[in-house]
């Protein structure tokens, strides 16, 4: 039974990243690496002689960027970009690129982007909601004034807000996203956040301490944030249960 081939050109002025993306993609039967390059004006020759579907691009040549190939009008295909920064991640969203990945490139990560450059829809500006997310990964944040990228390790806490949650970091306003605090749970299982109320999770990196309250409450105190989360006395005892088993964490104290 033939399958489909996904013709894809490799372009990154280091050879070695050039092969190490080469020896994860051999693992698809249906990918087909038609060419590398180093260069923009090299890779926009073989863009038009090959005519690739799918580029894997770097932000940084020698001397040149990514985004140059991008302008040159080589012909149409998608773009994932492959880069050891993530500090282009806005203006990749900007040029319509399929995904973004840090380098070292994660095979789960790779499988993901592919899957979206595998579908016969038009390419997307931003990466379908993953299944679950890893804590270096980057959540895109849709905002029409100032649409940007969050790395999920930076998010301190976030809290319910009806159909929305609120994304609080160490420093800024919260940034408000149109999905349920109950998808966030599900989505962050492998992570170090924890649910603290019906209405918030926690990541475990940014708790400072806890205090009691009354009527067997207590409040959670988040770094970078003044005020204290409510928690119930369950809720604070498992908190510091699973606090304490981490081995580079310190021990979580619980104030009277």
């Amino acid at each position: 039974m033939s399958v489909d081939r996904l013709r894809v050109l490799l372009v990154d002025d280091e050879r070695l990243a050039r092969r190490a993306l080469r020896t994860l993609l051999a693992a698809e039967r249906d990918i087909e690496v038609v060419g590398e390059a180093s260069r923009v004006d090299e890779a926009a020759r073989l863009i038009r002689r090959e005519r690739p579907a799918v580029v894997f691009l770097d932000v940084q040549l020698r001397g040149e960027t990514g985004f140059d190939l991008l302008a040159c009008d080589a012909g149409p295909f998608q773009t994932i970009f492959v880069t050891a920064f993530d500090a282009y991640a806005v203006r990749a969203f900007e040029v319509h690129a399929l995904d973004y990945l840090l380098k070292p490139v994660h095979p789960a990560r790779l499988a993901e982007a592919l899957a979206r450059a595998r579908e016969p829809a038009t390419p997307r500006a931003v990466p379908e909601r993953p299944t679950t997310y890893r804590y270096d990964d980057l959540f895109f944040h849709d905002d029409s004034r100032r649409p940007r990228f969050v790395r999920i390790r930076e998010i301190a806490f976030i809290r319910a807000a009806g159909n929305y949650t609120e994304l609080y970091t160490a420093a800024g306003p919260p940034l408000l996203v149109l999905r349920p605090l109950s998808t966030w749970e599900a989505q962050l299982v492998d992570t170090p956040f924890v649910r603290v109320h019906r209405s918030a999770l926690v990541n475990l990196d940014f708790v400072e301490r806890i205090e009691r309250g009354t009527s067997y409450t207590y409040g959670l105190y988040v770094r970078g944030h003044a005020a204290p989360l409510a928690m119930s006395r369950r809720r604070a005892l498992e908190l510091k249960s699973r606090r304490d088993a981490l081995g580079n964490a310190p021990t979580l104290p619980i104030s009277d």
